[in-house]
Parts: C-alpha cells; structure tokens; sequence
C-alpha cells in the first residue's frame, strides 16, 4: 500500500507531519519527516509536497509545527506569530491559491478564539483542530468530484489528463482524477492517456503511477501527441485540475493546460475543469491577475542532471498558464457541475473568505 500523502501524528504540542516525497516516484516510495516550519516550507517549495488541495492543508499543518517550541507571552502574541509563520508558507508557492486562503482562514480562525479569551495553549489546539476540520473537508470534496463528474463519463470513454490531479495532490481522491476513480467502481470500462507534462513529467511519474496501481488503463504520451490523440478520435473527454481559478473563470493549471484546451476545442471534445471551491479566488478578477511561478532553469535544461541545453541558450520557464474560461466546458466540484463558466454563473460559489495573503 502506497503512504497517505500527508499523515499528522501526536499533539499540537509535539507532533509531526509525515509527508509522501513525490520528488523520488515512481522510482522510490518515501516517507519524510517534517517537524517545524523551515522543514515545512522546503517540502513546499521543491515540490516534496505538491497539488493544491493538498498544499492548503500542508500549509494548516505548517502552522502548527510553525508554532512548536516557540512560547508566546500572550494570545495577541500567538497569533502575531501565527501571522508570520503563514507569510513565510504563504510565499513558498504562489499560484496555487489553496494555500494562501487555507492559511488565512487558519489566522481567522485562531484570532476569534483569542478574542474569546482562549490562551496561547488552547491556541495551539485551535491551529491543530482547523488543519484536521481543513483535511477531512478536502476528503470529502473529492469524493463529491468524483460522484458529479462521473456522471459525465460513458463507458467505453478514452480520457485526456494532464499534469497530476489524483490523489498523489491531495488528501483524498483526488481532483480531476476523482471522477475516474468512481467511474471505474461503477464498472465502466475507460482507456486513459496522461500526458507526460514537461518538465517535471507529473503525468508519467505520478498520474500514470497511481492509476495504474489503482488498476486502470493508463497510456503515457509526450505533450506533443495529444493533438494528434484527439484527432484520431481516440478521446471523448479531458479532464484536469485547477490550482486558482478566478472570478470569471478563467483557469490556472499546470503549463501546458491551455494548449490542450486548444486542441479539445477544436476537435469538439468537452474540456472538463475539476477543482473544490477552496480553489476559487474571489480577489482575483480575471487569469491576468493570477500570480504565475516561474521555477529553476535547471527543471528545463538539466532535467536528471542531464545536460539538455546549452549554457548560452536562455530558458523560460513557467509553471502554470491560464486557459480563458470561454474554452472551459464545465467546472466541476464539491457542489456539482457548473456548465461553460463565467463570473456570473460563478458567483454562487464564490468562497467568503479572503484569499489573498501574499
């Protein structure tokens, strides 16, 4: 059995996160031990932890450890620091938005517990309590993606899939891996093809990785070939994940998404975006505004170690693009499925609370 993603032991007091080192699959099935914020923040970074339901709930538990250790004079005090441990989390990833607005929810949450007169200890509970409430949320949303997009697949059905968004990216079942998952324990027969997703190839390490330890039929193609994927009729239906999606629909995934939206468009095949609400950022208008990662060189010429590149060539290197809502077929979620997007239809679901905290 492969570790859970991210497992909390012990107390606020003592404990620590057991994290999956998604670095090393499929090669080498690691468990990592993280027991303070610095160790938090790096497993963030390198992308140790990854995925956006699963960073805001990394970023909970970041808190906690990020208050071990550190006594506080008050609960004025506390939450000071707990402010400035989730400016340092915050900073670790900047687009998925799931790791701000869990972080600024988690500061809410304990600032209303010390307004009730709570100390610095129960404080510490508060923090620990939040993260767990976060977690089994996030549960529960994939299991409901997975129900609502389900409905949406045929049996018989070839699937696209991009990047990652399986369980591998969360606490759970995953995002747009969910409705693949429930559809295959419904019986239906599915031919899937994952993209190798360049440069980090999440596609061929991780999402081909766990679906075919779950048994399904997975095919692994360069990003290149999914054009010609589609026109051969080989697919009924993409499905990805989201890492912030703005007001009017405009969608942030993994480079290599809106391309593929492209493709889907103009072979008719539906374009599926599947993402909780906690991905919806409602202080961002638009996918202009959304804040893209741009990471190490190194990932594009060097990728293993392997010199690819020549050192006079420059590299550009973003992580996300922004596929415009208009390519968007549905939006799937925890509340069911929102045909062709936009800040309209959108607005219903708008979380409440603030999620930019950068």
């Amino acid at each position: 059995m492969r570790p859970p993603t991210l497992l909390w032991q012990g107390s606020a007091r003592d404990g620590r996160a057991l994290v999956l080192d998604q670095t090393r699959l499929p090669g080498e099935v690691r468990v990592l031990e993280l027991c303070d914020l610095p160790a938090m923040e790096d497993a963030i970074r390198r992308l140790v932890v990854r995925g956006a339901p699963l960073l805001g709930v990394a970023g909970a538990y970041g808190l906690v450890l990020g208050l071990q250790g550190r006594q506080a004079d008050s609960a004025l005090d506390f939450v000071a620091r707990t402010r400035e441990a989730a400016a340092r989390l915050a900073a670790a990833r900047p687009t998925a938005v799931n790791l701000p607005a869990a972080l600024v929810r988690a500061v809410e949450h304990v600032s209303a517990a010390a307004r009730t007169g709570a100390g610095p200890d129960e404080l510490h509970e508060e923090l620990l309590a939040f993260a767990r409430a976060l977690e089994a949320s996030e549960i529960a949303a994939c299991e409901a993606m997975g129900r609502f997009g389900a409905e949406r697949i045929a049996d018989g059905d070839g699937i696209l899939t991009h990047c990652n968004a399986g369980a591998l990216c969360t606490v759970g079942l995953g995002t747009a891996l969910a409705p693949l998952y429930v559809a295959a324990r419904q019986g239906k027969r599915l031919r899937i093809f994952a993209d190798e997703t360049r440069p980090l190839w999440q596609g061929a390490r991780l999402t081909a990785y766990e679906l075919a330890e779950a048994g399904l039929d997975v095919t692994v193609i360069t990003d290149s070939m999914a054009g010609s994927v589609l026109a051969r009729g080989l697919v009924q239906a993409v499905f990805v994940g989201a890492d912030r999606i703005a007001r009017n629909g405009d969608v942030a995934n993994k480079i290599g998404t809106y391309p593929l939206a492209v493709l889907a468009r103009r072979h008719g095949v539906p374009f599926h975006v599947v993402a909780p609400t906690t991905t919806l950022d409602p202080h961002c208008p638009d996918g202009g505004s959304i804040p893209i990662e741009e990471r190490d060189a190194a990932e594009v010429a060097s990728p293993g170690g392997l010199a690819l590149v020549p050192p006079a060539a420059r590299v550009f290197n973003p992580a996300f693009d922004v596929t415009p809502a208009e390519l968007v077929s549905a939006l799937v979620s925890e509340r069911g499925v929102l045909e062709r997007p936009d800040a309209e239809r959108l607005a219903p679901w708008l979380p409440s609370h603030a999620a930019a905290a950068h």
